[in-house]
């Protein structure tokens, strides 16, 4: 099945605030979406609502078609969130954060040693998390997204915490996702070169 990810007419409201109106998109396979705008403009919240995670005034999500409201478990199956929080567990080492996610998500057939050794985690295996640094954390969900068989990426600031190296193949790695027929949406405030169809929406 070529994935499809759709929003129709989205007005998010918090506070006093309209963060978005009338909002609309289309994802196929292969492609991506990143939201632009400075800090506290409303891409988190605009991920999080994607997710089925915040309630919308106006309009709807779907994914191939069909309201995620409608298939939330089937939905969060096809994903994985690279979050500003890694989420991931302080007193877990990182292989038992990793075995955790085995349970929520499909999993590639990758050989995790190699996707270890790319993303320079091999040696922090058996650490706690907590006394990991956070560029350390930062590529341990890297992994966990490189690792989960799900077409969807979320990905909010990921460059967050990376040196150049780290940024340049966080790039890399997306468009390794893209090609494979994945899909993508990124909030960034940097720029941000993707060599695969991008759809920009920057929010004010």
């Amino acid at each position: 099945m070529t994935e499809k990810l759709s929003a129709d007419n989205l007005t998010l409201i918090r506070g006093e605030r309209c963060l978005f109106e009338g909002l609309d998109f289309a994802l196929n396979s292969g492609e991506m979406l990143l939201l632009e705008g400075r800090n506290g403009c409303g891409k988190t919240s605009l991920m999080r609502a994607i997710a089925g995670m915040l309630s919308l005034e106006t309009g709807q999500v779907l994914w191939n078609d069909v309201p995620v409201l409608k298939q939330r478990q089937t939905f969060h199956g096809a994903l994985v969130w690279l979050a500003h929080r890694t989420g991931l567990k302080g007193d877990l080492n990182m292989l038992e954060n990793l075995h955790f996610e085995q349970s929520l998500r499909p999993q590639s057939a990758d050989d995790h040693e190699v996707v270890y050794d790319r993303l320079g985690i091999e040696r922090l295996r058996r650490l706690p998390l907590r006394s990991l640094s956070a560029g350390q954390q930062r590529r341990v969900a890297l992994a966990r997204m490189l690792l989960a068989d799900v077409p969807l990426w979320l990905m909010d600031e990921p460059f967050t915490n990376l040196d150049r190296e780290g940024r340049k193949l966080v790039m890399t790695l997306v468009e390794e996702h893209l090609a494979a027929g994945g899909m993508c949406v990124m909030a960034a405030h940097q720029d941000v070169e993707i060599n695969a169809p991008v759809t920009k929406i920057r929010l004010q």
